[in-house]
């Protein structure tokens, strides 16, 4: 009785991936198309949808697992509600992205080695470059670049991000 209700509830859970496999016939030729728009329903490739997937289009899970962590815009974590892209290249680095960083954390009450806020609204990914060394220090916030940030400005940049949500949710 419990394996049927594990399958049932795996089912249920699985509902979006298998909608995302029959679109993609089931084509292990089309397993990056498959993890990018699964990972877009569901935010994040759990080990449990890897394995989904992964039995769906008849690869061993390890090979899924491998294209999984091969590629960076994959990721086996959930993320927050907001990403925060942050810049460490050499121009963001040299104009004080670390402070930055420094001041994400503290703000967010973020430990060292934490990348999600416990509350689960920030995330902070450090990027190697973000293609606009002109604005360092740079970082991305969902999809609205904020250039040339002080550390000192943080608190209103996410501020607004959170008022933002408020608004949306009115």
């Amino acid at each position: 009785m419990d394996q049927a209700k594990t399958a049932a509830e795996m089912a249920v859970r699985m509902e979006n991936a298998e909608q995302v496999l029959k679109a993609n016939n089931y084509d292990k030729a089309r397993l990056v198309p498959i993890l990018q728009e699964v990972q877009a329903r569901y935010g994040w490739l759990s080990q449990d949808l890897i394995s989904y997937v992964a039995r769906a289009v008849g690869l061993p899970p390890a090979r899924v697992y491998g294209v999984a962590t091969f590629y960076a815009h994959f990721t086996l974590k959930p993320k927050g509600k907001h990403v925060i892209k942050l810049c460490d290249g050499t121009a963001c680095h040299v104009k004080g992205s670390t402070k930055l960083l420094t001041a994400l954390r503290t703000r967010l009450g973020m430990a060292e080695g934490d990348d999600t806020s416990k509350d689960g609204m920030f995330t902070i990914d450090t990027v190697s470059c973000l293609g606009a060394c002109g604005l360092a220090p740079v970082m991305v916030i969902d999809s609205e670049v904020h250039g040339q940030v002080k550390p000192d400005q943080v608190d209103a940049i996410l501020d607004a991000v959170l008022e933002n949500d408020k608004n949306e949710m009115k």
